[in-house]
């Protein structure tokens, strides 16, 4: 990077300056869901700046999320390296909950675990960009699924820990994808699946693995649920790109052109996207 790269304009006159966050969302059934930008101490609606024009100035300046110390790069979302190395939060069993080793006392943060961790967690459906599974705590329903982008979503089993959330994820990634192609996401809403026949396939498929599972943890351990009701999501967005085009801060300081739309953690511009959460404690101006 070069400092000329990064030269600012006045921040003066920008609506909002500060570090970008993950976008909050609020949602009530039947209609669509409510996004706002955080810059800063700054909360910004951003449905009704669509089909405005926006540019997003990044400043060059990178602040980790935790402890607010300028970092030359950004981990894990919004972490300088030591505290992505020692945050449980951002441990490699985030991403892969199967590794959890918590009941090893090998938790980066015990009390943490404990809080979010060893807590009730669900495995769930979804459709963002196709039928996926995934996993979720209580409390994060239906953001989780509202920041994915998914426009369907149903619950499949409840239980008693990350870990045990995990290894349900697993035997039934044997059967289907638990990854969501953000492309795909961005470029339309998804074709409408019968998530309950799914569901009920699914089930049958895993039943085996999901048996010995159970026999295994016992029946408190993994509840599994053949009945539910279906969540649907509409996003804020007047015009989907017909090519995906990503923006990057780490090449590019600006970010500029009509808002079109936003889904997932994705604001949807004519010229490109971007994705808010993947910038987090990136210093910005926003015009």
């Amino acid at each position: 990077m070069t400092m000329d790269m990064f030269a600012s304009h006045d921040s003066t006159d920008a609506l909002a300056s500060g570090l970008l966050r993950k976008m909050p969302v609020s949602w009530v059934e039947s209609k669509p869901v409510q996004y706002t930008l955080l810059v800063g101490e700054n909360r910004i609606s951003l449905n009704e700046k669509i089909g405005q024009k926006i540019r997003l100035e990044f400043t060059g300046e990178i602040r980790c999320l935790h402890c607010n110390e300028i970092t030359k790069k950004s981990f894990g979302q919004g972490y300088c390296y030591k505290h992505f190395m020692a945050l449980a939060q951002t441990d490699s069993c985030i991403m892969s909950p199967e590794k959890c080793h918590y009941h090893e006392g090998t938790c980066r943060e015990p009390e943490w675990g404990e809080r979010n961790c060893m807590q009730a967690h669900y495995v769930y459906l979804s459709n963002a960009s196709g039928l996926k599974v995934g996993i979720t705590r209580g409390g994060q329903i239906p953001t989780r699924w509202i920041d994915q982008g998914a426009t369907q979503a149903l619950v499949l089993a409840r239980v008693s820990t990350r870990l045990m959330a995990g290894l349900v994820e697993v035997i039934f990634k044997n059967h289907v994808a638990d990854k969501t192609n953000w492309r795909t996401m961005l470029k339309g809403t998804a074709d409408k699946l019968n998530l309950a026949q799914e569901r009920d396939r699914l089930l049958a498929l895993a039943k085996t693995d999901l048996d010995a599972l159970i026999e295994a943890q016992g029946i408190i351990a993994v509840q599994l649920l053949g009945h539910g009701d279906e969540f649907s999501f509409d996003f804020p967005v007047n015009e989907y790109p017909e090519k995906v085009t990503s923006f990057n801060f780490d090449k590019d300081s600006n970010v500029e052109g009509t808002l079109m739309g936003v889904k997932g953690q994705y604001l949807i511009l004519d010229t490109g996207v971007i994705n808010i959460r993947r910038f987090g404690g990136y210093n910005v101006n926003l015009y």
